[in-house]
Parts: structure tokens; C-alpha cells; sequence
């Protein structure tokens, strides 16, 4: 029997349809699941999903797995959320992430999700050779929308959250990494419109040849 692919869909916007940020993911998803039937899609959206905090227990756990142990006791016990969604991220083939830009970087929901998956043992080790990242062989694709203009060598140094995102995803092994922008988005609305337009028909394009 066949395995059947899976691509996991992390949603960072909590505006729903009245997301500009999930309109263009909306052109992707669509041609991707005609081109693609034997892909399971799964959504994750951080702004519905209770997230467990960083305790400090949780944190002691980290310093555990960071000295080359492994979890015991109450501290195991304490993280089994965490393992949960590592299990849960490290079950998927591909990624596509719908976030906004909030305040020139990702939205605090994202971060919390991103601090609670990236941890040793389980998405990345320590060798003699360096960091290895443990999420190899994974393709990514980042769908954003932006209320200003970030392509200008003037403004681009303001942009957070791609650099971020393609730092900490390939720390973890995964530098197969697509962005579809959507730029800007508070200039009026015949700019918004003509942006979104040009986001949607890379998104439909990609999504067919993915």
C-alpha cells in the first residue's frame, strides 16, 4: 500500500477571510489538491490551537536534552505536549506556512510554536562536525502578506521574518524554501488588489509544479 504524503499547513493569522495572507494561500490550495490527490493536507492554526506554554520545568527538560540525555520522571511527563506537536511537524513531507509580517518580523503565535518544535534530540543534534538538523528532505513554502514595501534596498534590511524564517527552518534541515509575497498591502486599495493578484497566479503556478 502506498504511504500517502502529507502536507502540513501552519496558519499565523487570525483574521480568517478576512485575511489577505490566507487569499493568496486560498490560490494554492486549490490547484494543489487537484495536481496532488494523493496528499493529505493537515491544518495547524496557532490562533485556534491552545499551545503549551514554556515552563520552567519544561525549559530544565531542554537543558536535559541539550547534555546529551534523555527525559525522565516528571520532566518527561511535563513535555509530552511538546513531543506531540514535534511528532506531529516531523510527521509532514512539506510545509506551507500562512503568516502576515507583524511588527517586521512573524507573529508572536508562530515564534511560541517555532521555541516549542525546534529542540534538541528531535529536530536538531550536536556532532563533531557541527549542528545537524534532523528535518531533512522537506520542501517549505512561506505565503505572506506585508503592509508595506520591503523589496528596495532602502527597506529591505527591515525585513525580519524571511531571514528568520529561512535561519531557524534551515538549522533544523530545511533550506528548501519558497516565499510568496505579497507586497504592499496598505497603499490603497488598487495596489492591494493588483499585489494580491500577482501573489495568487505565483501561488496557483507553483502549487502545480510543486
Amino acid at each position: 500500500m502506498k504511504v500517502m504524503e502529507k502536507l502540513l499547513h501552519i496558519i499565523a493569522t487570525p483574521r480568517e477571510e478576512e485575511s489577505r495572507t490566507l487569499r493568496v494561500t486560498a490560490s494554492f490550495l486549490e490547484p494543489f489538491r487537484s495536481s496532488h490527490p494523493d496528499w493529505v493536507i493537515e491544518e495547524l492554526d496557532l490562533f485556534k490551537e491552545t499551545l503549551p506554554s514554556l515552563t520552567m520545568k519544561r525549559v530544565d527538560g531542554k537543558y536535559v536534552l541539550l547534555g546529551g540525555k534523555d527525559l525522565y520522571g516528571e520532566l518527561k511527563e511535563a513535555w509530552q505536549e511538546i513531543i506531540a506537536h514535534i511528532e506531529r511537524f516531523m510527521s509532514a513531507d512539506a510545509y506551507l506556512i500562512s503568516t502576515p509580517m507583524w511588527n517586521f518580523s512573524i507573529p508572536y503565535l508562530l515564534k511560541q510554536y517555532i521555541d516549542i518544535i525546534v529542540q534538541p534530540k528531535f529536530l536538531f543534534r550536536y556532532t563533531e562536525k557541527g549542528v545537524e538538523g534532523l528535518a531533512k528532505n522537506r520542501k517549505m513554502i512561506v505565503i505572506t502578506s506585508r503592509g508595506g514595501e520591503y523589496a528596495t534596498p532602502e527597506t529591505k534590511n527591515a525585513d525580519l521574518q524571511e531571514p528568520y524564517l529561512r535561519l531557524i527552518f534551515g538549522f533544523v534541515g530545511i533550506t528548501d524554501i519558497t516565499f510568496i509575497i505579497a507586497q504592499p498591502m496598505d497603499m490603497g486599495a488598487e495596489v492591494q488588489e493588483a499585489k494580491i493578484r500577482q501573489a495568487q497566479e505565483k501561488a496557483e503556478k507553483l502549487a502545480r509544479s510543486f
